[in-house]
């Protein structure tokens, strides 16, 4: 949206660019850096699939923009040159480019008025109300901070030379051959400096502890532990759960990969139904839920998988996936099976129906976009052609944290940890 020598400023910096050959994804950063190799992001904010992205070109343009960061609006004098009608002619000016409020920006203005970092971060943190994980340095510090309802997930580990490691979830750890240590609390703030590691935690215990539960049911690695249940044994148990809930006659049971494979063991370990591989999915394509509009998400669909016929056809199958959110996908996974020669398709669901917007980081704003608000389950089995639908109940699906009452399950049940505005899309600030 804006470019001069200095810096550049790109609305909706989230999306896939295509390479003749091949689809991968890039970051809109890692594009700007091979563009510009001293490029700094001085500002991002993302909110789903809308957001603003600032970069400066070089760290001597980064500077006189800090102190403009913390008044959040950018000034920035511009020379349009104009043609019409034959002629030419110059306009200058100066455009405002406003920015959002966003953890980052509180904590640069708490800063100026806090004798620590740390302690800006408390005062931000007495500001912020939802769900956040947050990992900064300055010069001399790591910090790490978890928003008080412990909504996301935040843990850290040691690598052999003692240095500590922050992730949001424990798989990332073994990644980088660091021991896993320990969940953050909800609300804690743990800094690590010359002196060790040590934590403030004035903001433990103040708010009830509502972990996401779609942790469980989607967003993390199988191969996480969160919270100090494995999320592999989470979604078999989900599995075992869907088929006392809704048993069905079948021939096979297939996952749709890859967070309904665990699932699908789990059901087919619990009914007796072979288990088997009809669905795979194509790796360099990532989720597609969170695609920005309903062109994009079907197309991603159409890459991502691909049937084995020979597994399906002449089959009376169980299709076990994670969720309907929109029902797109769904509708065009069956639609694959079929074409393969499905004799009948029983969709089981290890999540109960999305019935309500997620505020605390599902890229769901609206109820308008939810399959399930307003169709029943039967109406919703026509609409994606399939012969018997089942969810999981919103009980169950709270008992694979290990602790029910510990956990947010408000996109299904609409209760929320926190006051949510009433006009709270995303779209707002466009």
């Amino acid at each position: 949206v804006y470019e001069d020598d200095d810096i550049i400023v790109i609305d909706k910096p989230s999306g896939m660019l295509s390479v003749p050959g091949r689809i991968e994804e890039y970051s809109v950063e890692t594009v700007m850096r091979q563009r510009y190799p001293d490029a700094v992001i001085a500002h991002r904010l993302d909110m789903g699939t809308s957001g603003l992205l600032i970069v400066a070109k070089t760290l001597e343009a980064y500077r006189p923009l800090q102190e403009q960061f913390v008044k959040h609006q950018i000034k920035k004098k511009y020379v349009a040159k104009l043609e019409g009608r034959g002629k030419k002619k110059e306009v200058r000016g100066t455009v405002s480019l406003p920015l959002r409020p966003d953890p980052m920006n509180l904590i640069t203005r708490n800063r100026l008025q806090s004798p620590s970092i740390e302690e800006a971060v408390e005062k931000t943190m007495d500001q912020l109300t939802g769900a956040y994980s947050l990992v900064m340095m300055s010069p001399a510090k790591l910090i790490a901070a978890r928003d008080p309802h412990g909504l996301r997930p935040l843990c850290y580990g040691r690598l052999e030379d003692g240095s500590y490691v922050f992730a949001s979830e424990s798989c990332a750890l073994d990644a980088v051959g660091a021991k896993y240590e320990r969940e953050l609390e909800p609300g804690e703030i743990v800094i690590v400096d010359a002196d060790g590691i040590r934590s403030i935690r004035s903001h433990c215990g103040k708010k009830e502890h509502k972990l996401c539960i779609f942790e469980y049911v989607y967003f993390a690695r199988p191969d996480s532990v969160v919270e100090g249940v494995s999320v592999h044994e989470a979604r078999r148990q989900a599995g075992k759960f869907l088929a006392q809930e809704h048993p069905c006659e079948a021939d096979v049971v297939i996952g749709v990969p890859d967070s309904g494979i665990d699932a699908a063991l789990g059901y087919a370990e619990a009914s007796g139904i072979p288990y088997g591989v009809g669905l795979v999915k194509n790796k360099y394509i990532g989720r597609t839920f969170i695609a920005p509009d309903q062109k994009s998400r079907s197309g991603l669909v159409r890459l991502k998988l691909n049937t084995i016929d020979s597994a399906l056809k002449g089959k009376r199958i169980v299709l076990i996936d994670d969720s309907i959110v929109r029902g797109t996908t769904s509708a065009h996974i069956v639609k694959l099976i079929r074409q393969a020669g499905a004799k009948e398709v029983h969709m089981r669901v290890s999540a109960p129906p999305f019935l309500f917007p997620c505020y605390y980081g599902t890229d769901v704003d609206s109820k308008n976009s939810l399959i399930a608000n307003g169709h029943t389950v039967e109406e919703i089995a026509k609409m994606i052609d399939v012969d018997s639908l089942g969810f999981m109940s919103v009980e169950n699906v709270k008992k694979l944290s290990g602790r029910p009452e510990q956990v947010c399950a408000a996109c299904f049940n609409g209760l929320y940890p926190t006051q949510v505005s009433e006009h709270a899309e995303k779209e707002r600030f466009e």
